[in-house]
């Protein structure tokens, strides 16, 4: 199984990018955040076309995500569930096959001390608690999306930089810990311990020509899962050309 993620900051903008990368790369499942439209306005006929169901969890402007399976997806949830009244369009699970599989956009935070930064921790720990009254990690889990946090100096190009920033910043790091610690695994970081690979380089100053990126983007498995990773990768390739989005898709190869 072939599992990938990407944030593709609008999904209008990059439909024909994201066809031709679904024919090129092949992945059984693919989890989308930031699509910005609603599900009135989501290429499901298109992506039909192409191979693939999607279940989708929309939202007008801002936000939104999605996963896109070749198998017809199963058990779809678009929410915590907790009875915390938030609009916020950042999670959608479903089964596919025997893998519970999540979709998830992190809030970024804005700045460290803000009314946002203290929803992105908070929203960390309704994560976890979601993964404790739902799931089991003795399951097959994959949870994958932009968590908008590069767990350690490694996976940032200047970590000195972006030390105070919402993204790398230890608290935040620590929420994401926090998450992990339920019975994930990094499964990128098991094929690729030394770092230095990045997901997402900013728009402006160069980033990406000057590789001054950051790892954000993961694939989080349970250890049923972690025994078949095969290798993982980050396609650079959809970071350039025509209108890229600023985040490249990363890809987990799972054995049979």
């Amino acid at each position: 199984m072939k599992i990938a993620t990407w944030n593709l900051n609008s999904v209008r903008s990059r439909e024909e990018r994201l066809l031709k990368w679904l024919d090129r790369q092949r992945p059984d499942v693919v989890c989308l955040q930031e699509l910005k439209v609603t599900e009135d306005k989501f290429p499901f006929e298109a992506l039909r076309e192409a191979g693939y169901y999607a279940a989708v969890h929309g939202q007008k402007t801002y936000n939104g995500v999605a996963i896109l399976s070749r198998r017809e997806p199963k058990d779809v949830k678009k929410s915590f569930d907790d009875g915390v009244d938030d609009p916020q369009a950042r999670i959608i699970s479903a089964s596919i096959e025997d893998v519970h599989i999540l979709s998830v956009y992190v809030p970024n935070g804005a700045s460290v001390g803000s009314e946002k930064w203290e929803y992105k921790l908070e929203w960390f720990e309704r994560l976890r608690r979601y993964l404790d009254r739902h799931l089991n990690p003795r399951t097959s889990v994959a949870l994958c999306g932009d968590f908008n946090i590069a767990p350690d100096d490694q996976d940032a190009a200047n970590p000195e930089g972006w030390s105070d920033s919402v993204l790398c910043h230890e608290d935040g790091r620590q929420a994401l810990r926090n998450v992990s610690d339920w019975g994930l695994v990094d499964a990128f970081r098991l094929k690729h311990p030394e770092g230095g690979i990045y997901s997402w380089w900013d728009y402006r100053r160069l980033a990406f020509p000057k590789n001054d990126g950051l790892r954000i983007d993961h694939i989080f498995v349970t250890e049923p899962l972690s025994m078949r990773v095969v290798c993982a990768e980050v396609d650079r390739q959809e970071r350039k050309g025509k209108l890229p989005s600023d985040h490249a898709p990363v890809i987990v190869e799972l054995s049979d």
